[in-house]
């Protein structure tokens, strides 16, 4: 978010705050890109403020709601306040329970245990969503439209175009079992606590082959997920880094770096196989 919209975010979450008699003097930003990710205290509340219009708060509320009665490791909403989307100021305001970090965190191993159990819950939860193909269609709507990303080059527009109508044909015609997913359980919406690694972020919610999620989480922690089809899981791979390719293109990304983290992934892309991580793509940015 720029600058003034951080501002008014916060003094939203804190004016929730206060009005649910939460004490929340101050407000420490965990994450801001397109939403905010914020602590409040004294209260130690976790607050996720985005602009209205621009999330699915409400879907995300019911859907923790149902995982976590469903036993799956996922961040649970904050229990002092009513389990709903907080309107101020234009924002769209959910409060969460916050959640001290451990050290060390968890182990791949222990990763790959809990997305097995997300998925498991995910499959007993029965509330509408998305297919993963309609986050391909948005990628292709930002790629194919020059106002929305103008500082793409046409030479590269045209070769990200090609590659993510190609491979969202080749991942539909393996004809995969799909699912209710995360959308994206990479590192950055995974939580290291007392109680395990839980997983937060579930607006990105999607059906789709559970590689679909695999290819956005580190090699370590595929390797100990049971099951995988390794050529499907190559395809979401590539698919995943053509995807936010695309994202760090559009004209209204607030990802930090994004235009740098853009001309690796399309970089990446035309070099070929074996495809990275995403977390690879990550620390090579960060060490750029």
């Amino acid at each position: 978010m720029e600058n003034t919209e951080v501002t008014r975010a916060i003094a939203a979450a804190t004016s929730v705050a206060a009005s649910l008699d939460l004490a929340a003097a101050d407000a420490v930003v965990l994450h801001d890109s397109n939403k905010l990710a914020l602590r409040l205290t004294p209260c130690d509340v976790f607050a996720r403020v985005a602009p209205l219009g621009q999330e699915v708060a409400q879907f995300e509320v019911e859907l923790a709601q149902l995982l976590a009665a469903a036993g799956a490791p996922v961040g649970h909403l904050e229990p002092r306040v009513d389990p709903r989307v907080y309107v101020r100021d234009g924002f769209a305001v959910t409060l969460w329970t916050y959640y001290p970090p451990v050290t060390p965190g968890p182990s791949p191993a222990d990763v790959a245990k809990a997305l097995k159990r997300l998925h498991d819950g995910m499959r007993t939860v029965d509330l509408p969503s998305p297919r993963f193909t309609d986050r391909i269609t948005e990628a292709q709507e930002i790629v194919a439209d020059p106002d929305r990303s103008p500082a793409l080059a046409d030479t590269d527009r045209a070769f990200l175009g090609r590659r993510l109508a190609g491979l969202r044909r080749a991942i539909e015609d393996r004809g995969a079992v799909e699912q209710l997913l995360h959308g994206e359980p990479h590192p950055g919406n995974v939580l290291g606590t007392e109680n395990g690694p839980l997983f937060i972020d579930l607006e990105t919610c999607c059906r789709g082959p559970v590689e679909f999620d695999l290819a956005h989480v580190p090699e370590a922690v595929c390797v100990h997920y049971p099951g995988a089809d390794q050529e499907l899981l190559d395809d979401c791979r590539q698919l995943v880094l053509a995807m936010v390719a695309a994202w760090r293109w559009d004209v209204d990304d607030q990802f930090p770096r994004g235009r740098a983290f853009g001309e690796e992934l399309l970089r990446v892309l035309r070099a070929g196989a074996p495809w990275p991580t995403l977390d690879t793509v990550v620390r090579r940015v960060d060490g750029l």
